[in-house]
């Protein structure tokens, strides 16, 4: 049933109207709220928070661990969604690794260009070893662009002198905002949501005229050396593919441990249609079994120690 239910998928994505007239940053944001958001899954508390200085969600499952923290940045081209777009991906990621979650609403282009959000996350992950969580408790994650955040995140701590989380999980992670990766191209045809334009117009709000190649805009042009274990997700038929490809193999080079699992004839941040289509659950219960698997090593390291 995999191959109808990535068709279903695939048509649904394709149906979306493409106006002639670029649509406003509000009517993109509205329009995105629309499509993806929904409540948190059964099972799952929300409460209203601040973290770093910014508005949070904070999503608890039943039964969840005393120790372990997932920190988690928001999807939307840097320029849309919030966590309460996010909240059922993000509450279903929390449910299945069974992880206390605070999802951050970081500041958003093109109101507040790079680097807000990347400050809102550092200060966000500076914010929870302060509370005195142990950094080897936390774990981090993203889809899109708040996979690229959550990666700059992770280079900005390395390079204020702070420890780094357990682990971090990535979903289509935005990698290159130069747009340099051959499946800009290449992809174009299979891709149900984007065309390159939609890309260039996020990056455009973001970074304007700034060096896109600088690494905490582009962490594929960083030195990942010092980064935790990585697993990074991404389906085949997306634009933003080589981002996560080059992703993998940078970090390998740069000696960190990586995982990248690629997803056949799937679309952008597919772990969005778990119920409705088998990899994205079983994309999930992978992930829910890094993060734990990262944060029990973590622990069994201390214990050693």
């Amino acid at each position: 049933m995999s191959r109808q239910q990535r068709e279903v998928i695939d048509a649904l994505l394709r149906s979306a109207p493409r106006s002639e007239t670029p649509p406003t940053v509000e009517e993109q944001r509205s329009g995105f709220a629309g499509a993806i958001g929904g409540p948190a899954p059964q099972g799952v508390a929300t409460r209203r928070t601040v973290l770093g200085g910014r508005p949070a969600l904070e999503l608890t499952p039943e039964g969840a661990s005393e120790r372990g923290h997932l920190l988690y940045l928001h999807g939307g081209g840097y320029v849309i969604g919030s966590p309460d777009t996010h909240a059922r991906l993000v509450g279903e990621l929390a449910r299945r690794a069974g992880l206390r979650t605070t999802s951050v609403d970081y500041r958003l282009a093109p109101e507040h260009p790079f680097p807000a959000a990347v400050e809102d996350g550092l200060a966000a992950y500076r914010e929870l070893l302060e509370a005195d969580i142990d950094p080897r408790d936390i774990v981090i994650g993203g889809d899109s662009a708040g996979g690229g955040l959550a990666l700059a995140t992770l280079l900005a701590a390395r390079d204020a002198g702070l420890p780094q989380p357990a682990g971090a999980v990535v979903f289509s992670p935005w990698t290159d905002l130069t747009l340099s990766g051959a499946s800009i191209h290449g992809k174009q045809d299979a891709d149900p949501i984007f065309i390159e334009a939609d890309l260039r117009a996020y990056a455009d709000l973001y970074i304007g005229a700034g060096d896109r190649s600088q690494p905490l805009v582009s962490p594929l042009f960083a030195d990942l050396a010092g980064l935790p274990p990585l697993l990074i997700q991404v389906g085949a038929n997306e634009l933003l593919l080589d981002d996560a490809i080059r992703l993998a193999g940078r970090a390998g080079a740069d000696d960190v441990e990586v995982t990248l699992e690629v997803g056949r004839e799937l679309p952008h941040v597919f772990q969005h249609h778990f119920g409705h289509l088998d990899e994205a659950d079983e994309a999930l219960d992978r992930a829910a079994r890094f993060l734990s698997a990262q944060l029990h090593a973590a622990r069994t390291a201390v214990a050693v120690a």
